[in-house]
């Protein structure tokens, strides 16, 4: 098995939205803000190596949305999902499997691209099977009003009207131990109904990829939640939960949205769960 990190593209976040109720001179220590109050944010996926499957945690924004929707996320830097593949020696039409850790439009916006003539739109991974959760998918297909924001529809219809759409069964207890993809997943509703944390085995080591359970290094504390979630005292006691875990077996957490620190590690404190190192990926993906 081999793993690659895949850089989408970075965008800025409201620091206050990302934090919620923390105030900002105690977010802004590790997650500094510009003047415009918006802190750096990465769009970070996976692509794991396996065999003849070849399958890619999360897609980023994509380009599809018009230029004023992406101006309300100063978009920076170099990335794209395509730049980073053909780094990494791939193309899109080698992908076998899209997982979607959930569909709020910055995890699957690539996932779906427009035709040629801009007439409408097209999966953008021809030959992959793209999975969600059945629950989790009724939830993004029918928004509540406090998310609907969140769930493009020309993210999401598409992939089911290619019938390359697959659902995962969800764990009863939270924590399915091997899934059809190969890797375990950790099913988390306070953020968003359902999302899902993959957890994957690699070289003696377990590789957890983040999402929006821990969008960044500064959200390590549990009441750091942020804004966007729709249960937040419920996030606090899933990420309490995945946190422990992750102590007791020295997990690696991937950081999905941090732009400046990619893989960690936690310990266990006076203070609660804190920060122990600070991994590069090629540290830790070799």
């Amino acid at each position: 098995m081999n793993l690659y990190p895949i850089e989408s593209g970075n965008f800025k976040l409201d620091g206050g939205a990302m934090f919620g109720v923390v105030p900002k001179t105690i977010w802004n220590r590790t997650n500094p803000a510009d003047e415009n109050n918006l802190i750096d944010i990465a769009a970070r996926c996976l692509l794991i190596e396996n065999g003849n499957r070849l399958i890619l945690i999360d897609t980023g924004m994509g380009n599809k949305q018009s230029d004023k929707f992406f101006g309300y996320y100063s978009l920076w830097g170099n990335h794209s999902l395509d730049k980073s593949l053909q780094e990494k020696g791939f193309h899109r039409d080698d992908i076998t499997d899209v997982f979607m850790t959930h569909l709020h439009f910055d995890h699957c916006g690539g996932s779906v691209i427009w035709n040629k003539n801009k007439t409408g739109y097209e999966v953008g991974f021809k030959n992959a099977k793209f999975w969600t959760n059945e629950n989790h998918w009724d939830w993004a297909t029918n928004p509540n009003s406090r998310e609907k924001a969140s769930f493009l529809k020309e993210n999401i219809l598409p992939i089911e009207e290619s019938g390359q759409l697959n659902f995962i069964s969800r764990a009863e207890n939270g924590f399915l131990e091997k899934s059809d993809l190969g890797f375990g997943i950790f099913f988390a509703d306070g953020h968003t109904e359902k999302q899902m944390i993959p957890m994957i085995n690699y070289n003696g080591k377990t590789i957890c990829f983040m999402a929006d359970l821990l969008p960044t290094l500064g959200h390590i504390p549990l009441p750091y939640v942020t804004g966007y979630d729709t249960r937040p005292l419920l996030s606090m006691n899933e990420k309490d939960i995945f946190l422990k875990k992750a102590v007791e077996n020295n997990y690696y957490l991937f950081l999905e949205h941090d732009a400046h620190n990619q893989i960690i590690t936690v310990q266990n404190t006076e203070k609660g769960v804190r920060l122990k190192e600070i991994f590069t990926c090629d540290e830790i993906l070799k």
